[in-house]
């Protein structure tokens, strides 16, 4: 399998407004999108929801979100590192516009769906569950803003995880590729990247099973996507010197909604390790 075909470097998938487009077209799959907005100052931006459900979710700057009579106004963040963010989404069939006094940059998840079970809303930062996950150099922060018990949605599932410089995360390799219930659901995965540091860069690795090959290791620099489609994926290496945050999109044919994952077998006794380790004292980000 062709690296190229999973691994998207900075601006290779732009296309009109937008510095990333993946669509589950240009994926090659049914359900998860991505589509990532820059706005200058004073400028504005259209959105179309059609067959997709989404979340507005600040990177960098403000915006305000207007849809179906309702204005959302998102404070935003300066940076992925600084703090998590405050969030709208968007149903199914529905038209917004985002706009930006001071400009900004801004992520749009999106998930297929056939359901539009929930009005547009507003997610309040404060509500949004951080969790530091792991120890020693398996130890990262996750940002929970739109998972099972989290946010409701149909089934978009939405994530942030920032790792130390020095690091590894997504680790151990674990996969949800197929529907076992209560062990394992069904989810196609996008993985955005942004690395602290003018020269950052980390890599990303991601491969199969017998039956269903795939072979990827990509060093990855700010603005980089990798897709997963199927297969084990891990782990996410951020390079000494270099804080790494991604972006998780996932989402999938399961109508429950869940996110169930298992270990490749092989390496998940390393879980066992971590309770004799201490959680990485650079975490969490942002205001301690």
């Amino acid at each position: 399998m062709s690296t190229a075909k999973y691994h998207l470097p900075k601006g290779t998938s732009a296309d009109g407004p937008y510095d990333l487009l993946v669509t589950p077209e240009s994926a090659g799959w049914g359900y998860s999108g991505l589509r990532i907005l820059t706005l200058k100052p004073g400028e504005a931006h259209a959105l179309s929801t059609a067959e997709c459900e989404f979340l507005v979710l600040p990177l960098t700057g403000s915006c305000t979100v207007t849809t179906d009579g309702n204005t959302f106004e998102l404070d935003g963040r300066t940076n992925v590192f600084a703090s998590v963010t405050d969030f709208a989404y968007l149903p199914r069939e529905s038209a917004a516009t985002l706009s930006s006094a001071s400009g900004g940059t801004f992520a749009l998840p999106s998930a297929r769906t056939e359901r539009n079970g929930f009005p547009a809303r507003y997610g309040r930062k404060e509500d949004v569950p951080v969790e530091l996950r792991g120890a020693g150099a398996c130890s990262r922060q996750v940002n929970n803003y739109c998972l099972p018990g989290t946010f409701d949605a149909e089934q978009l599932l939405v994530c942030e995880v920032l790792t130390p410089g020095g690091n590894w995360s997504s680790y151990p390799p674990h996969k949800h590729d197929e529907a076992r219930p209560g062990a394992e659901s069904e989810l196609e995965e996008i993985y955005y990247f942004q690395i602290a540091g003018e020269n950052g860069f980390g890599y990303q690795r991601v491969y199969g099973t017998d039956e269903r090959p795939i072979d990827v290791l990509a060093e990855i620099r700010s603005g980089d996507t990798v897709l997963i489609p199927h297969g084990w994926h891990g782990p996410s290496v951020a390079a000494p010197g270099y804080d790494l945050y991604y972006l998780n999109v996932m989402a999938g044919p399961g109508q429950d909604r869940a996110w169930l994952i298992c270990d490749d077998p092989a390496h998940g006794w390393v879980r066992s390790t971590w309770d004799s380790q201490d959680v990485d004292a650079r975490l969490p980000f942002g205001e301690k």
